[in-house]
């Protein structure tokens, strides 16, 4: 479930997540969030609304990161020997893309210094992405602190459902609304705009009468007024 609330111009978006967490009800989802919301009040708002949380670890936390990352390379290379854990592997082809994905989620994290100060913290997790395309890998590993229980199932799901909102969203608003190379910025244009972007997008993706893409269905609104008035009246 996506949420979206704009950010006042004098801040920043990790002061405009607790207000958008206490608008939306939670209880019982596992919310996540990019590094910039791993923070601990963050944390605190969540378990608060009696939810649970996947909060990506990167280096706006150097100390915890180094620790934590350090923690699962090592246990990865010794094959997680004697660190309970939980592991699930994928594997996509597409278009000759293959992407293997692994994922270790472990509990075993009463060695963390600052573990009490992170309200609910119940597991940390590693995922492992390797890219082959066109003859070439590449490989990248992230890492998360979370308040779930050590399911791999779980944690691969809340993983990747993050990143599919994420790049189906604003892969299909640049793309398909070129909203990267908007240049409007004066008064409340920008954020009008925005809202019409994301009207338009939904009432897109809800029409069924069509079996284009995106793109395909704009141009068919451009061309015949009978369909354009029939999304109208979504």
């Amino acid at each position: 479930m996506p949420g979206q609330i704009k950010v006042n111009e004098k801040s920043n978006e990790i002061t405009a997540i607790p207000e958008l967490l206490r608008a939306l009800e939670l209880a019982g989802c596992i919310v996540t969030i990019d590094a910039m919301g791993c923070q601990k009040a963050i944390a605190t708002e969540i378990c608060n609304a009696d939810a649970h949380y996947e909060l990506a670890l990167k280096g706006n936390h150097g100390t915890l990161h180094r620790e934590v990352e350090s923690f699962l390379r090592d246990a990865r290379e010794r094959g997680f020997k004697g660190v309970a854990h939980d592991h699930l592997e994928t594997v996509e082809k597409d278009h000759g893309r293959i992407e293997t994905r692994r994922y270790w989620i472990t509990s075993q994290i009463d060695w963390m210094a600052d573990r009490p100060d992170w309200e609910g913290l119940k597991s940390i997790g590693m995922v492992e992405s390797v890219r082959a395309i066109e003859g070439k890998t590449t490989s990248e590993r992230r890492f998360y602190l979370c308040g779930i229980a050590p399911e791999a199932k779980a944690f691969a799901r809340a993983a990747r459902g993050h990143w599919g909102i994420e790049n189906q969203l604003h892969w299909s608003l640049d793309v398909n609304f070129g909203e990267d190379q908007c240049r409007i910025r004066a008064g409340y244009a920008s954020e009008n705009l925005a809202i019409l972007r994301h009207m338009s997008l939904n009432i897109l993706k809800a029409d069924t009468t069509k079996k284009r893409g995106i793109k395909g269905k704009q141009k068919n609104a451009g061309w015949d007024h009978s369909y354009l008035l029939s999304l109208l009246k979504f």
